[in-house]
């Protein structure tokens, strides 16, 4: 016998065979018995949930000669017979994906005008009809807003919001609900005994969570496990076939965040990575564990949770250690990363970053942190600087008990103590204080203060740079040195080099090359500008301009004055091809060079 798919060869034949549409096939099977069918229905929802079955199942309904009491078909009259076997003229299926035109509509409409030969009515299920072009709909609209007695349409489609109002008012709405994990489960469990396979609870419940409420989608995974288990569905088997993250992990990672093991996190994240898992997929799984563990927080909302019930024990302990702010902020982090995951360029990196701030939600903030400083990542290095703090205030206790003895005793003689250089020792020890501990007056290295310590490190690097900085001028300030134009013109063109690093002065650095300083009465310096709007720039920096160029080199009596430059004044900017040309007159060398070597200026 030929090899069909679970989900044709399971396919319900009868309204009791329909699984999780209990209220949709009760109200089917009322209107055949009562006999009150309208002219047109609409069956609309998620993919693979039933509407084609159900049409089918309904329309060989209507036809049956021999309906039972409950409203199904006999199976044993010609219609019926007709209808299992594929050769009644009385139920037609169109699929409107590839039938969208007008001429297909009309062309259908043809059809409704012959009766039917065999039972009493016409069906005509149209599957996929929001594919109807709008043409093809407002030509189907007077024919499915009166059509002869003998016809009924039965609309699929699974865009309900697609379709036009016109279309909608015509027929009676039926909506779909998705299936939940238990009826699929059961579902599975029926087509399991019957192809006798043997099966692990679990490894059904992980299949039905993925199907997402599609009995197609389900029966089509659990045909792919069966293939894969050769007969022997467990849980890992299925796992592995996915190529799905095991829950355990999910609730691992939770457990983690809680107790902010940022290292632990990323161990276990590479793990997951180096197993095939998607990133994308990481997150939307954890946001998805994240919210389950919230819907248990409260009885009323733990009927929500779609899991099994041994996870849903486990769901519920873990509400119980997680704060709602935790949930509500990790949802807030998960999310938006998974909004940016397709747009970037380093995806592993985004997830680690998302996975270590939902780890720091529950870690206290930083000493200095603000909320004005908006997102930031609280210091993984937290025990480390918590140890040293302690070691630094016991140092600085002491230093205060020794104060106070020498204070005291300074007292009682009316002297200050002194050490062997004659400095008095309320020096030495200011000196001290505002020393790294351990320091000796030769070093020159830089240190990190005890002031620095429980500070993050761009705070710690930036001090640093300050305190350097802040010496070499110090320094450079007591020093006179000589300096020539070509020293002028060398540090005038770095400084302008420096500027046009920065985004905002990159147009006046450039113009700031094309100006050539001077040196008038030395250390007195000059620059000619050509325009106003230039001269007013430069007079907002002057005193930046003049202490850069007293410190490169290296003399603080230094002047800068500007003004604009007198027609006489101005030389005409050589282009390079000039200055090339005028090279080649004043050097005989390189004229040979470029006509035995064919060079040219590009």
């Amino acid at each position: 016998m030929e090899y069909q798919v679970s989900a044709r060869k399971y396919r319900p034949m009868t309204f009791a065979s329909v699984v999780g549409q209990e209220t949709l096939t009760t109200t089917l099977k009322n209107a055949v018995r009562s006999g009150k069918l309208a002219h047109a229905f609409l069956f609309c929802g998620p993919r693979g949930v039933g509407k084609t079955t159900c049409a089918r199942i309904f329309a060989r309904t209507i036809n049956c000669e021999k309906p039972t009491a409950d409203g199904e078909a006999c199976g044993e009259c010609e219609s019926c017979k007709a209808f299992l076997e594929n050769r009644s003229y009385n139920i037609f299926e169109l699929d409107a994906a590839s039938n969208n035109s007008v001429e297909n509509i009309k062309q259908l409409m043809e059809q409704t005008r012959i009766p039917p030969q065999v039972g009493r009515y016409k069906v005509f299920i149209i599957d996929e009809v929001h594919m109807l072009s709008t043409q093809a709909f407002n030509a189907f609209l007077k024919t499915l807003e009166e059509p002869p007695s003998y016809v009924i349409f039965i609309l699929a489609t699974t865009e309900k919001k697609k379709l036009l109002p016109t279309i909608l008012s015509r027929c009676q709405i039926y909506d779909f609900d998705r299936m939940n994990v238990a009826n699929t489960v059961n579902h599975l469990k029926m087509v399991a005994e019957k192809e006798g396979y043997t099966y692990e609870e679990e490894a059904l419940e992980i299949i039905a969570e993925k199907a997402d409420g599609g009995m197609r989608d389900a029966l089509s995974l659990f045909d792919q496990a069966a293939s894969f288990c050769q007969g022997n569905i467990t849980r890992e088997k299925v796992i592995k076939d996915f190529n799905l993250m095991d829950l355990d992990n999910y609730f691992t990672l939770t457990d983690l965040a809680l107790e902010n093991k940022c290292a632990e996190v990323m161990v276990l994240l590479n793990d997951m990575l180096s197993q095939g898992i998607d990133g994308g997929n990481i997150v939307c799984g954890l946001a998805e564990h994240i919210r389950n563990v919230m819907m248990c927080k409260d009885p009323q909302t733990t009927p929500l949770l779609e899991a099994s019930k041994k996870y849903s024990e486990r769901y519920i302990s873990q509400a119980k250690k997680c704060p709602v702010a935790f949930l509500y902020k990790a949802l807030q982090i998960l999310t938006r990363c998974d909004l940016n995951y397709r747009q970037s360029s380093n995806k592993r990196l985004l997830v680690e970053i998302t996975l270590i701030e939902v780890a720091q939600i529950t870690q206290p903030d930083d000493a200095d942190s603000s909320p004005r400083k908006g997102r930031r990542l609280k210091t993984l290095f937290k025990l480390l600087f918590s140890s040293n703090e302690v070691k630094i205030k016991q140092v600085t206790e002491e230093e205060k008990k020794k104060a106070e003895e020498r204070k005291s005793i300074s007292n009682n003689t009316g002297k200050p103590l002194t050490n062997n250089t004659g400095n008095p020792y309320g020096n030495t020890a200011k000196e001290t204080e505002s020393k790294p501990y351990g320091s000796t007056k030769n070093d020159q290295r830089s240190k990190i203060s005890i002031s620095s310590f429980g500070s993050t490190f761009g705070a710690i690097v930036k001090k640093q740079a300050v305190t350097t900085i802040e010496k070499e001028t110090a320094e450079s300030s007591k020093e006179d040195n000589a300096f020539t134009d070509e020293d002028l013109q060398r540090e005038w063109l770095a400084m302008c080099n420096r500027m046009s690093k920065n985004p905002q002065m990159v147009g006046l650095a450039a113009s700031m090359r094309n100006l050539q300083p001077k040196i008038t009465s030395h250390p007195e310096i000059e620059i000619l500008v050509t325009n106003n709007i230039l001269l007013d720039q430069l007079k907002g920096i002057q005193g930046r301009i003049r202490a850069t160029l007293s410190g490169e080199l290296h003399n603080s009596s230094l002047k800068v004055s500007l003004r604009i430059a007198e027609n006489f004044e101005i030389k005409k900017i050589k282009t390079k091809q000039e200055i090339f040309e005028k090279l080649k007159e004043e050097s005989a060398s390189l004229r040979k060079l470029i006509t035995d070597l064919k060079l040219e200026l590009t």
